[in-house]
This record gives C-alpha cells, sequence and structure tokens, in this order.
C-alpha cells in the first residue's frame, strides 16, 4: 500500500473518521457495496471516481439505483482533495454535494483515489482543485466558463463551478462518515 495513503489514512482517524484503505478499484467497489447492502435509500454526489469503479451501475443492478438527496441513508461522493493532514476539501457549483456531505444522511461514503492526496496545506489544495478538478468537470457538464478551457480564472459567470468551498477538519457531528482510500488514480 502507497506510504502516502497509509499517513492520510492514520489522520483521518484522528479526526474521526472510519478508514479503509483499498489496493484497487475492485475492492473499492466491494467495500461500497458492502456498506449499500444496509441502506433503504442511497444518494450521491457527481462523481466521476464513483463512476470509474463502476459502483453506480453495480447499485442500479441491486435495485438501490442512487439519487441525488441528502435525506438518504447513505451519500456516496468523492473528494476534490485530501490533505495528508486529513483535512478533505470539496468545491461546488450549488452546494448540493458538499450540503449532503454535511448534515443529512445517516452515512457519508467517500472514495477517494490517490491522485486527490495533496501534499501541502489548503493553498495546495485549492490549487489541486483548480487545475485538475475543475476544467474535467466544466468539460463533462458542458459549461462555457474560462476553467472549461483549462485556466482557472477565478471568473464571475453564469454556471461558475466554483461557488462553494467546504473544508472537513473533523468528521460532522452526529453521522457516521468513512473515507475508502483507493492506491488507484480514480476521477479528477
Amino acid at each position: 500500500m502507497n506510504e502516502m495513503i497509509e499517513q492520510v489514512a492514520e489522520k483521518l482517524r484522528a479526526r474521526g473518521f472510519e478508514v479503509t484503505c483499498c489496493a484497487t478499484r475492485d475492492e473499492a467497489k466491494a467495500r461500497v457495496l458492502k456498506v449499500a447492502e444496509g441502506a433503504a435509500t442511497i444518494g450521491q454526489g457527481g462523481s466521476m471516481t464513483l463512476k470509474e469503479i463502476g459502483v453506480v451501475e453495480a447499485l442500479t443492478a441491486l435495485g438501490k439505483a442512487p439519487a441525488r438527496a441528502s435525506a438518504v441513508d447513505l451519500f456516496l461522493l468523492s473528494a476534490n482533495a485530501l490533505l495528508l493532514d486529513g483535512r478533505i476539501v470539496n468545491i461546488d457549483g450549488n452546494g448540493n454535494r458538499v450540503s449532503a456531505s454535511i448534515n443529512g444522511p445517516k452515512k457519508v461514503l467517500y472514495v477517494v483515489g490517490r491522485n486527490k492526496l495533496v501534499d501541502g496545506g489548503l493553498d495546495d489544495a485549492l490549487a489541486r482543485i483548480k487545475r485538475c478538478a475543475c476544467p474535467p468537470n466544466a468539460r463533462r457538464l458542458g459549461k462555457t466558463t474560462p476553467c472549461a478551457t483549462g485556466v482557472c480564472a477565478d471568473c464571475n459567470v453564469p454556471g461558475r463551478m466554483c461557488n462553494v468551498t467546504v473544508v472537513f477538519d473533523r468528521k460532522p457531528t452526529g453521522i457516521a462518515a468513512e473515507v475508502v482510500l483507493v492506491d488507484e488514480e480514480l476521477g479528477y
């Protein structure tokens, strides 16, 4: 297992998160499906990581099609960046994904590939998000913002993707939260 993954796993545990380390996307998918067994309702944030590991299709095949909602038993998402000190950083356009990760679901399950680990501080995490996550997401969503061209311009235009930034210093009170760390590059 990647040394950085082990390091961040310990930091996340110290911040109140349950952590599962997986060597492959198949192991991560199996973990998500295991956690989903007990959930009557499942929500998800728009996550390429979840799509890449095949979990959305697998849940649909089991009759547990994910919906975008916060009042669910289980909410699935990824992180835009995960600092080695264990802080999780997400940026959102309208806040639905980040709000559901803070309050509402009984359990939140992050699936995070090693490419999202950031050795540095919050400014490094934000730079990673604006360099690596926002441009492909803007293109995927058909946005015409400057980041769709691959250049963050701190725009002030309709359709801007960077409207809400959330930094998890610790697991939010009142919800169960698990981070599945995957020793593969997944998502943006």
